[in-house]
């Protein structure tokens, strides 16, 4: 597909890959938790203690951003298809969109992943007129997505979770705090190349 751009006209680009961040042994608190309990009360959930065993879990994520900023995360639960994938779509993208203050001239950038090219997810975007923008497979180093990715997973290791709960908390918590210039600067690897 090519776009046709009038002169002085500025397309803006929404990008929206997922990605998938884990915990590693490394990364878990050894700390030790003592509950005072009263008897017939030791499997109530207010009392237990989430942990992860045998060196992690992993939470996908699917977020996206613009050059304004960063926009929604949504948690992926489960296995990722063309239906979830939409789904993720519908109630992430146009209010990402109005947060992120786009002109209607934005353009959704994917990666070629089979859900995201699949005849039912274009048949779905084109219904919804989100336009996309044409993308090289097997690009993963020209998708500035990837380098947050890899911020936010610093980030949120550096805050040690100990289970798949805590990671999933504090992908929400780390995602809305990436300033500018960090998707700036992601932003540059389109640029320079």
């Amino acid at each position: 597909m090519r776009l046709k751009v009038r002169a002085n006209t500025k397309i803006e680009y929404l990008r929206n890959p997922e990605g998938e961040l884990g915990i590693s042994q490394k990364h878990r608190r050894s700390v030790s938790h003592y509950v005072w309990r009263k008897s017939n009360t030791a499997f109530q959930k207010k009392i237990i203690i989430p942990t992860v065993k045998y060196g992690g879990g992993s939470v996908m994520v699917w977020g996206c951003f613009a050059a304004s900023g960063p926009g929604r995360l949504a948690v992926i639960n489960g296995t990722m298809n063309s239906a979830v994938y939409q789904k993720i779509l519908k109630e992430n993208v146009r209010p990402s969109v109005c947060d992120l203050k786009l002109k209607r001239t934005w353009v959704l950038q994917q990666d070629n992943d089979p859900k995201h090219t699949s005849k039912f997810t274009s048949e779905w975007l084109k219904k919804n007129k989100m336009k996309t923008l044409e993308w090289p497979s097997q690009s993963p180093d020209l998708n500035p997505i990837e380098m947050l990715w890899h911020d936010l997973k610093k980030v949120v290791h550096a805050r040690k979770p100990s289970n798949v709960a805590e990671l999933q908390q504090f992908c929400k918590d780390e995602w809305p705090k990436f300033l500018h210039s960090a998707v700036t600067d992601s932003l540059k690897v389109i640029e320079n190349t």
